[in-house]
């Protein structure tokens, strides 16, 4: 496969440059950082969440997870909620269900950032597909998404009880 013509065109429109990872499919954001030969912080996880019922898009490193209650008050939302892979389906146009890109301004959303991820020179993610990542530079990444950074990620912890459900987390 390749990455979604939005996306591609998306990028092209920028002007920044990035790499096209193709790997095995793989359907988890730490699977999917292991088969692209990516270390787990340096993979984007992008977790949807409606916030007072507008959706959008939290990043952060593939080995933590969203804590709601600190996404809730970066985003000074009264509600957030993770969104349903039905949601996903519509939300996010020519891209697999849980493989879109964090460009939440392709999408019309906002974009919340970990500034765990801006500790990194370069960060890789899903490019629409299951099978194809972007790398890039986070520098690259900030200036054309221009993220809401804030701290909202933590470790993940088998008390959790959405740690067996990495595909939503």
């Amino acid at each position: 496969m390749a990455i979604a013509a939005s996306i591609g065109n998306f990028l092209k429109r920028e002007r920044v440059p990035y790499t096209i990872l193709v790997h095995r499919a793989a359907y988890t954001a730490q699977r999917e950082a292991e088969v692209a030969h990516v270390r787990g912080r340096h993979w984007a996880k992008i977790v949807v969440c409606f916030v007072d019922d507008e959706p959008i898009q939290a990043v952060l490193p593939a080995d933590l997870m969203v804590d709601l209650e600190r996404l809730r008050a970066l985003a000074s939302a009264r509600t957030v909620r993770l969104a349903t892979e039905a949601e996903l389906v519509n939300l996010y146009p020519g891209c697999q269900p849980g493989a879109m890109p964090p460009f939440g301004p392709l999408y019309g959303q906002r974009v919340f950032a970990d500034p765990i991820m801006a500790g990194d020179p370069e960060i890789a993610f899903n490019a629409g597909t299951h099978t194809d990542a972007i790398c890039m530079h986070y520098n690259d990444f900030a200036e054309i998404v221009r993220p809401i950074v804030g701290a909202f990620a933590r470790p993940f912890s088998a008390a959790d009880p959405h740690a067996g459900r990495a595909c939503l987390l």
